[in-house]
């Protein structure tokens, strides 16, 4: 499904810095954008919108299509790779895709096996996705962490207990996987922050919250963090609702550096919006007129 922006709502797009300042880049009523990543040269965004890939200058402009061939429509998880030329792609066929940042024909990378993939990470060196698999595409059934070859192939479960999970990504040094799980809790949608070696060891709870924590995102550097904050009973990372985006130390996960509260949620920040000088982040807020 393409989500789109309801009549008097507005999307916009803003970077914010490490020490705390935030400026908005570029808002728009006509296209509903998502998710930024930011490109290797710091020149640039990309978001999804409308089932397509765009480009964002970060200086100002307008959003510039990517001209992809052989993909479906597109949801919010896509990730950089290493390169910074590759970009992989996860399609509301439930497929995960591989293509150029610069357009051209994508290629399927993920097999038929009976489950929807939803792509969060890819390893330092390029050779490893981690996803999400949610078996029949039925998402009355919890999301399991995945690790496949980046050039496809069979993959491989991590146990991270019965609880949902979403967002894997990798750590920087490539030897941790950061995500949110709800298996620390019996309250339905209670996620919360974790992480676990790439060797399947050292699963630990980053933050004990009341909250409900997503999407947790490493700056180059190993830094900084950023994560969105839903409130308590929350229920999946749904959209149009008060949410806070949160940057904190990774040496202190449990004591925010700054906050941003926003009207959004579902695309504010799915996948790792970080500057590659470790100083900025992307994310989007959707406001409705008053």
């Amino acid at each position: 499904m393409i989500r789109t922006l309801q009549a008097s709502q507005r999307c916009e797009v803003w970077i914010a810095s490490v020490t705390g300042e935030s400026h908005l880049v570029y808002s728009t009523d006509e296209l509903l954008l998502e998710a930024p990543n930011w490109t290797l040269d710091g020149a640039a965004l990309v978001l999804n919108g409308g089932g397509k890939l765009w480009t964002l200058d970060v200086s100002g402009g307008k959003p510039a299509e990517v001209p992809l061939t052989g993909v479906p429509d597109l949801n919010n998880d896509h990730v950089l790779g290493p390169d910074g030329e590759r970009i992989f792609l996860s399609a509301n066929d439930g497929h995960i895709y591989r293509a150029s940042l610069q357009g051209g024909a994508a290629t399927r990378i993920t097999g038929d096996d009976g489950s929807f993939h939803f792509l969060h990470g890819v390893s330092p060196d390029g050779k490893e996705l981690a996803y999400v698999g949610i078996e029949a595409g039925d998402f009355t059934k919890p999301g399991r962490l995945m690790i496949m070859n980046s050039d496809g192939g069979p993959a491989t479960m991590v146990d991270v207990g019965t609880g949902h999970c979403d967002g894997p990504e990798y750590s920087p040094d490539g030897e941790w996987l950061y995500f949110n799980t709800e298996s620390f809790s019996t309250a339905a949608g209670h996620a919360q922050l974790a992480r676990l070696r790439t060797d399947g060891t050292g699963f630990e709870r980053l933050l004990e919250s009341t909250t409900v924590d997503w999407f947790p995102h490493l700056s180059p550097d190993g830094h900084y963090a950023s994560y969105i904050r839903f409130p308590n009973g929350t229920k999946g990372h749904p959209a149009d609702l008060r949410v806070d985006v949160v940057l904190v130390s990774t040496g202190d996960w449990k004591t925010p550096l700054h906050e941003w509260p926003l009207f959004g949620g579902q695309g504010t920040l799915n996948v790792n919006s970080w500057s590659p000088d470790s100083e900025r982040f992307a994310f989007v807020a959707y406001p409705l007129a008053d």
